[in-house]
């Protein structure tokens, strides 16, 4: 399966609620998101370190119980979100070692 890239934007209105709600549906159908900051919202880095870290977070509230996980990344004044699956402790194998 291809994963779809969605380029977005994100202006002065910031991170809410309302944007929270939207991108968590917008990953129903798309495995990564490019998020452009503009400048009327912000150019400092460390605001833009604590935007992904409530994306992240934000997102990971709203999709715990459909079993997906977040990761961001930040390049320039851009935040990459990527949808990953959660693994869960029933699915894992364990491997016995055995001594010689």
């Amino acid at each position: 399966m291809k994963t779809t890239i969605l380029m977005l934007q994100m202006g002065k209105k910031g991170l809410s609620e309302g944007f929270l709600d939207s991108l968590s549906k917008t990953f129903k159908n798309h495995g990564l998101i490019k998020l452009s900051v503009l400048k009327t919202c912000t150019r400092d880095r460390e605001e833009i370190k604590q935007i992904a870290e409530g994306l992240r977070v934000g997102l990971d509230k709203r999709t715990e119980n459909e079993n997906r996980k977040f990761i961001t990344r930040i390049i320039g004044f851009t935040i990459i979100i990527k949808k990953i699956k959660k693994s869960s402790e029933k699915n894992r194998v364990k491997t016995k070692t055995t001594k010689k």
